[in-house]
């Protein structure tokens, strides 16, 4: 028996959204990440983008468990001697693009190199809950009932 390999031209990538509005961002992420590379998929090849377009909606009002989100930090360095800058979660969700946080998670699970980069490429985060993406009549997938620690009901 041949081992399966998937050609790019081969690859059928399907439009799924996913309404963010209290889901824990860590659990949401790995899903999308896994949704993004092809694992859930019989077809799935390393070395192939053969996963799903993902359009996450209300990512604004997805939530941190414990007090990450007062405690958490995200960090950035300008280049410059003792250039370290930080920013906790709760400045990033309350400030002018607050879907970053869920873009940057999802970034994070995802492969660095040529290949994460194309594949985040299919990944579009709206803070609100209208998304410019209905003719490709995307299918709704409920995080929420798949477990019940994807959702935070306090």
């Amino acid at each position: 028996m041949k081992t399966f390999s998937q050609k790019p031209a081969e690859v059928e990538k399907k439009w799924i959204v996913i309404d963010a509005e209290n889901l824990v961002v860590g659990r949401l992420a790995s899903i999308v990440a896994m949704r993004l590379r092809g694992k859930h998929k019989p077809t799935y090849t390393p070395h192939v983008d053969d996963g799903d377009n993902v359009v996450i909606i209300n990512a604004d009002k997805a939530v941190f468990t414990g007090r990450k989100y007062f405690d958490k930090k995200y960090y950035w360095h300008t280049g410059y001697p003792g250039g370290i800058k930080e920013r906790s979660a709760r400045q990033v969700f309350e400030g002018r693009f607050p879907e970053r946080v869920v873009e940057k998670a999802v970034e994070r699970m995802v492969p660095r190199g040529p290949l994460g980069r194309r594949q985040m490429k299919n990944l579009r985060v709206y803070a609100g809950a209208n998304h410019p993406h209905e003719a490709q009549q995307p299918t709704v997938l409920d995080v929420a009932s798949m477990s019940s620690k994807n959702a935070r009901n306090a």
